[in-house]
C-alpha cells in the first residue's frame, strides 16, 4: 500500500468521532456567506482532527554549573559530555549485567532439560505400556520472538494501544516506580531516598532560604539540578515571581493573593452557567476528569471540583484566549507540589478530605497564582490560531533538520509533519509524553531558566526528539512512525533520564539560542 493511502486509513481510524483538540471552547467553524464551511487552512485542518490522546545522581554538582550564565562555552559543553558519557556507561554495565544474568539463565534451563529427559527415560524403562503425555501447546507465532511491531499492517493486532504494549514490552526490566510519589528522590536506579550528597544539596538550600532576603540568583542555580521536596513548594513559588525575595513581606502577601482569589471564586463563580460562559465551563468540566485519568488522586470530586473553579476563573480573566484543551494539564504539577506541602506520604493515592479546609484553599489559590505565572509567558500558545504553537513548531522542525539530518529527512520521506506530533509537545509541555514525576523534576530546571517554559523548552523538545533516533529510524512507514511518536516508552522514566535530557537540550541552546541562523537553511 502506498504511503498517501497509509497515511490516509491511519487519520481515518485515529480522528473518526473525535472532536477538534485544543479549540477555544464556544468557537465555531467559519462558513462562507453561501452556508458552506470556509476552507481551512493547513494549520486549522490539523487542529479539528487532532486526536486528544491521554496518556499516561551523581552528577548534580556537574549539571548545577551549567545553569551560571556567565560560564564559559567550552566548561558547559564539557560538562554535558561528561554526564551524557556516565549515561552511557551506566547504560553499558547494566547491559553487561542483563547479559551475564541471561547467560546463567540458559545454563540452569539446560540442566534442568536435562534431568527431565533422564527422568522420562526412567519413566519409560519403568513402564512402557503407559501413554506418553502429550502437550497440546501451541506453536510460536511468527511475530512472538519478542521483536518490535513495526506498524500495523504488520502486527497481528489491531489496535494502536496493543502496539504500545509490545513497545512498553520490549524495554529492559526496571523497578515499578510510582507516578507521583518520591518524585524528588527516588530514581530509576532504585537509589536511596536521601543519600548524604542530597542532604548536602537540602542543607545548601535552607541556607539560601534561610536569609532575609533571598538571593534569587543563587537559588536558579541551585534549582536547575533539581530541588528537594522538602523545599521544593517554596522554591517553586519564588522563582514563579508568587511570592517577594523577601521574608517579612510573604506571608502578608500569601494571605492577601489568597483572598483575591477567593473574591474572583465569589464574583464570577455562579456566572459558569449564564449562556456566555456555559461553553467555557462544559467543556473545562468535560476535560477535567480525562486528567491523569490514571492517578487517583486526580478522580477526586473534591479535586476534580479545585480544577473547575482554577481554569475557570483564569479563563474568564483571560478573554484574549479563553480556555483551551491542555491548559488543565498544567494544573497538576502545581497542586501535586503544593499537596506535598502538608503530607509527607504518598500523594497518588492521598484522600485530600483528610486534609483541613483551610489548607486545600490555600494549595487551591496557590496552585492558580502560579499557573497564572507560567500561561502569562506563554499564552500566546493559546490565542486564535495559537500563532505561538506554529512558532514553535517550526523552529523545532529547522534545529532538528540542523542538528540530526538523517532523521529529519527520514520523516520527509514517509510525509510525518512536525505538527502531528509536536503540537501536543509545545501545547501540553510533553507533560502527556512524561511521566508526572519527570513533568516536576523537568519544571525545576523550568522554573531556574530564563523563559524556561518557552525557549529552553524549544530545545528539550528537540533532544527528546533525537533521543529516539534509533527507534524513529526503524519504523518505515507512516502509521509506524506516528504510533511510535504518540507512544514514546518513557513510563519508567526519572531522574537519570531528565537530567541527561537537560543535557542534551542546553548543549543544543549554547550552539544555537545566540545565533538562531545556524539553524536556518
Amino acid at each position: 500500500m502506498s504511503t498517501d493511502g497509509n497515511k490516509k486509513q491511519f487519520w481515518k481510524r485515529n480522528t473518526a468521532k473525535v472532536p477538534g483538540s485544543l479549540i477555544k471552547a464556544g468557537n465555531k467553524p467559519q462558513t462562507t456567506p453561501g452556508g458552506k464551511p470556509k476552507k481551512a487552512t493547513t494549520f486549522q485542518e490539523f487542529e479539528s482532527i487532532t486526536s486528544d490522546a491521554w496518556d499516561v545522581g551523581d552528577d548534580d554538582d556537574e549539571l548545577l554549573a551549567m545553569a551560571a550564565q556567565n560560564l564559559n562555552i567550552e566548561v558547559v559543553m564539557e560538562t554535558a559530555n561528561k554526564v551524557i558519557e556516565n549515561h552511557s556507561k551506566q547504560q553499558e554495565k547494566q547491559r553487561q549485567d542483563d547479559a551475564g544474568a541471561s547467560e546463567l539463565e540458559e545454563r540452569e534451563e539446560e540442566d534442568a532439560n536435562e534431568e527431565e529427559v533422564e527422568e522420562e527415560e526412567e519413566q519409560g524403562e519403568e513402564g512402557e505400556e503407559s501413554t506418553p503425555e502429550v502437550s497440546f501447546a501451541s506453536e510460536p507465532s511468527p511475530l512472538g520472538d519478542g521483536r518490535l511491531v513495526k506498524s500495523l499492517s504488520e502486527a497481528p493486532i489491531g489496535s494502536p494501544k496493543d502496539v504500545s504494549l509490545h513497545r512498553q514490552q520490549s524495554l529492559p526490566h526496571r523497578p515499578t516506580i510510582p507516578m507521583v510519589a518520591r518524585i524528588a528522590d527516588q530514581n530509576t536506579s532504585g537509589t536511596p531516598a536521601m543519600t548524604e550528597r542530597e542532604a548536602s544539596r537540602l542543607d545548601k538550600f535552607r541556607q539560601v532560604l534561610a536569609g532575609p532576603n533571598t538571593d534569587l540568583e543563587e537559588l536558579r542555580k541551585l534549582s536547575w539540578s533539581g530541588i528537594p521536596r522538602q523545599v521544593r513548594p517554596i522554591t517553586w513559588k519564588l522563582l514563579s515571581g508568587y511570592l517577594p525575595a523577601n521574608t517579612e513581606r510573604r506571608e502578608s502577601t500569601l494571605q492577601r493573593k489568597r483572598q483575591e482569589y477567593f473574591g474572583f471564586i465569589e464574583q464570577y463563580y455562579d456566572s459558569r452557567n449564564d449562556e456566555h460562559h456555559q461553553d467555557t465551563y462544559r467543556q473545562i468540566h468535560i476535560d477535567i476528569p480525562r486528567t491523569n485519568p490514571l492517578i487517583p488522586l486526580f478522580q477526586q470530586a473534591s479535586v476534580q471540583e479545585i480544577f473547575e473553579r482554577i481554569l475557570f476563573i483564569w479563563a474568564i480573566r483571560h478573554p484574549a484566549s479563553g480556555y483551551v484543551q491542555g491548559i488543565n494539564d498544567l494544573v497538576t504539577p502545581f497542586f501535586v507540589v503544593y499537596v506535598f506541602e502538608y503530607i509527607k506520604e504518598e500523594v497518588e493515592n492521598f484522600d485530600v478530605s483528610s486534609l483541613q479546609e483551610e489548607t486545600l484553599r490555600n494549595i487551591e489559590a496557590d496552585s492558580f497564582w502560579c499557573m497564572s505565572k507560567l500561561l502569562d509567558g506563554i499564552q500566546d500558545n493559546y490565542t486564535f490560531a495559537q500563532p505561538g504553537i506554529q512558532r514553535k513548531v517550526k523552529a523545532l522542525e529547522e534545529l532538528v533538520s540542523r542538528i540530526d539530518e538523517t532523521v529529519h529527512v527520514h520523516m520527509q520521506q514517509y510525509e510525518v509533519e512536525y505538527l502531528q506530533f509536536a503540537f501536543r509537545w509545545m501545547n501540553n509541555l510533553l507533560m502527556r509524553e512524561l511521566p508526572l514525576r519527570c513533568t516536576i523534576r523537568l519544571w525545576d530546571t523550568y522554573q531556574a531558566e530564563p523563559e524556561g517554559f518557552s525557549h529552553f523548552h524549544l530545545y528539550v523538545c528537540a533532544a527528546f526528539l533525537v533521543r529516539w533516533r534509533k527507534e524513529i529510524l526503524d519504523e518505515r512507514d507512516f502509521q509506524g512512525l506516528m504510533i511510535l511518536l504518540q507512544n514514546l516508552p518513557t513510563m519508567h522514566w526519572g531522574n537519570e533520564e531528565v537530567s541527561v535530557l537537560l543535557a542534551e537540550a542546553y548543549r543544543l541552546k549554547f550552539a544555537f539560542a545566540d545565533a538562531p541562523n545556524h539553524y536556518k537553511r
